[in-house]
């Protein structure tokens, strides 16, 4: 069962915490510095928020990058 990825562009600070804790999913995007889902999960990415889809054996890996940005701009939920 894959997982949604989204990176609220607007409320991220690029700080580089999820990227850090988990590249394989995120990095600081080149357009605006902030951050992103990388080019093989991505699947629509706008000024203002980055959406991918994830498979099973990322989400621990995608959870922790969400779960240290300090300003809550990541969230990781199941697709039904």
């Amino acid at each position: 069962m894959p997982y949604k990825v989204t990176v609220d562009r607007v409320l991220c600070i690029a700080c580089g915490a999820a990227p850090a804790a988990c590249p394989r999913v995120y990095y600081l995007g080149n357009d605006n510095g902030k951050n992103r889902v990388v080019e093989q999960y991505s699947k629509e990415i706008l000024e203002d928020k980055s959406v991918g889809e994830v498979p099973d054996e990322l989400y621990q890996c995608a959870k922790e990058g969400a779960d240290v940005c300090p300003v809550s701009a990541i969230t990781v939920e199941k697709i039904k």
